[in-house]
């Protein structure tokens, strides 16, 4: 338990809420409530093993702060995530509610030892060592197999060195929910582009061959569907996108929009990580107090690519 006023709140709540659920106690030492709930929370704060970090603010001394949150009444506690406030409640509730109440936000034991193998991966795969990176992986997802960022990591990693019928197997489950999550379609689509340049022979024809059937009839949308397949497995995204494009602005219904449902994939498999938000992205911390300056919001290139192409399928759609 830390204690923070306006000099600390950056660092202790804002900063940490990046990496760790950060529970914000505003209390008044003139409530009874107060005083209940107080000895609870730091019980939980040991029982859970560091896996959120409680902070206490006293609301008396600290107008600002309290003011900045719109704490009307003590106490009152406000959970952040990512410099944000996700969730809170007021009143000294039971110790069940507020174990209920951590558990919805709060990652578990396994939770947290399956992030820390794929972040062991990360590094194994950056030093060249892919095979103890797909293990780490395997590991992780085994401990959580509903950490689907895992079991991106995972079949992503299987994809690239081959191994395409466990890569089958890790996206059954995923693939069957409703909604589907688009970057594991993404993936699929990447997986059959590789399994077509294995198993047709055009896999094996020169884009000069692509090209001379295509120049004989523009419509040959087997033919073009089939160049930007294997310009997508060789990681020649945007001359694959530009390949679909020919398709879609010709007949954007061939086959089932096979061609828009790949350009779709291919974009998502290209679109960079979000960040982390950072308060200074915004020019204010979670509670709204301004910041002394304001972060330049530049697009990357790689980013800036993506957004052209989208733009580019939009025309093509509309």
């Amino acid at each position: 338990m830390i204690d923070v006023n306006i000099k600390n709140f950056e660092t202790e709540v804002i900063a940490a809420s990046m990496d760790i659920p950060v529970l914000v106690d505003f209390w008044s030492p003139r409530s009874g409530q107060c005083k209940t709930l107080s000895p609870i929370l730091e019980t939980l704060e040991a029982d859970y093993g560091g896996r959120f970090k409680l902070v206490k603010i006293n609301s008396d001394e600290e107008a600002q702060l309290a003011g900045a949150f719109g704490i009307k009444s003590i106490p009152t506690c406000i959970l952040l995530m990512n410099g944000q406030p996700v969730d809170g409640f007021t009143g000294a509730i039971p110790e069940d509610k507020l174990r209920a109440f951590l558990d919805k936000h709060v990652p578990s034991e396994d939770e947290l030892m399956a992030e820390a193998e794929a972040a062991e991966a990360g590094a194994l795969v950056e030093s060249g060592d892919p095979q103890a990176a797909l293990a780490k992986l395997a590991d992780a997802l085994t401990t959580n197999p509903a950490n689907d960022d895992v079991r991106y990591d995972y079949t992503k990693l299987l994809i690239g060195l081959g191994g395409f019928e466990e890569a089958h197997a890790a996206l059954t489950p995923v693939l069957s929910q409703i909604p589907k999550q688009l970057r594991f379609e993404a993936l699929a689509q990447w997986m059959a582009a590789l399994e077509f340049v294995h198993q047709d022979d055009r896999g094996n024809w020169p884009l000069e061959q692509f090209d001379a059937a295509i120049a004989v009839n523009k419509r040959d949308f087997d033919t073009r569907y089939a160049k930007a397949r294997c310009l997508f497995a060789e990681g020649q995204l945007p001359a694959a996108l530009d390949e679909l494009l020919e398709i879609i602005m010709r007949d954007k219904k061939w086959n089932d929009e096979a061609a828009r449902k790949t350009f779709v994939a291919i974009l998502e498999l290209m679109t960079p990580p979000k960040p982390k938000a950072s308060p200074e992205s915004h020019g204010k911390t979670a509670g709204g107090i301004e910041l002394a300056g304001k972060a330049a919001m530049t697009e990357d290139p790689q980013s800036a690519l993506v957004s052209s192409y989208r733009r580019k399928l939009s025309m093509m759609l509309n």
